[in-house]
């Protein structure tokens, strides 16, 4: 027998869920292009609204040429805020196009492109960002990197394991101390986590690794930091739809990307951006603080 619909769903919801239950085998060089992917992610383009929620706040957000970045990048330029967006030069073309929303949506746009395993580059990039936005007020260290192709731990080169650490955990750390100058009271810091710093899989112990320490790290900040007035907070998403995907996984993971949760599906960009802007706002999340928000298709985070 055929089920009845659920009258709750919306046709486009169906199909968006539809679309989402696989994907095409594909794969990129890292760090992976929007464009080269099948199906385009959803950032929110066409579908996310503004409430003046982040009116008049400068963000840094680092990693934001594509993916969960630019999804971010969207919500918080609509929602009333300038953003000034860290990616790696290669990643030009996507970094264009994510300030092009940003500007459409009439905000200030900042470009600031260099390789946060750099350590100069990393401390350097509040400054750049600050110089064309004229301050700061949300940091959001959302750079990250990740290896899959591998069996075992005996695989992981040290080459793989430098880029990984100091992309996910080093930069980080560099990223939020040269910014702390330009963070006054009310401002916030938002780091991203993942699902696999709680369900880590063995394929990714490295990448699992610096998830696990982020969290530990914004229990920590958020700790020292409340006494200046400064809210510290993480997103951890599930399986999300970006450019890393097919630039790191294997073709038959990429097929069955997502399946896992229990929502059956991975997830959008524009489904995790919208946990950012609330523990962005100093209206909504005024006393939010050293907490880890969940975006996992329903895995838990605990």
């Amino acid at each position: 027998m055929t089920p009845a619909p659920d009258p709750t769903r919306t046709t486009e919801e169906d199909s968006l869920a539809d679309d989402q239950q696989s994907f095409p085998a594909q794969q990129q060089e890292p760090p992976g292009l929007t464009g080269a992917m099948t199906p385009t992610p959803d950032h929110g383009e066409q579908s996310y609204r503004g409430s003046g929620r982040l009116d008049g706040l400068r963000a840094l957000v680092t990693g934001g040429d594509s993916g969960i970045g630019r999804a971010v990048a969207i919500a918080f330029a609509r929602e009333g805020a300038d953003v000034a967006i860290g990616y790696l030069p290669e990643e030009e073309e996507d970094a264009q196009e994510t300030a092009r929303w940003i500007r459409e949506a009439g905000r200030r746009a900042a470009l600031v492109p260099g390789d946060l395993t750099d350590e100069a580059t990393a401390r350097g990039l509040p400054d750049r960002a600050v110089q064309e936005l004229g301050g700061l007020d949300v940091l959001v260290n959302n750079a990250g990197f990740q290896m899959a192709r591998r069996d075992s731990v005996e695989d992981v080169t040290t080459d793989e394991l430098d880029r990984v650490l100091k992309t996910n955990l080093y930069a980080l750390v560099w990223v939020t101390q040269s910014a702390l100058k330009h963070l006054g009271e009310g401002a916030s810091i938002i780091n991203n986590s993942s699902i696999q710093a709680y369900e880590p899989s063995s394929s990714l112990l490295d990448y699992a690794s610096t998830k696990a320490a982020i969290n530990n790290l914004t229990v920590n900040l958020a700790g020292e930091l409340g006494a200046r007035g400064i809210r510290v907070n993480a997103v951890a998403p599930g399986p999300i739809w970006t450019p890393l995907q097919p630039a790191t996984q294997p073709e038959e993971k990429v097929q069955k990307f997502g399946q896992d949760t229990p929502l059956g599906r991975a997830g959008q960009p524009a489904e995790v951006a919208p946990a950012f802007v609330f523990l962005a706002s100093p209206r909504d999340a005024s006393y939010v603080s050293a907490t880890v928000v969940g975006v996992t298709g329903g895995k838990p985070v605990f």
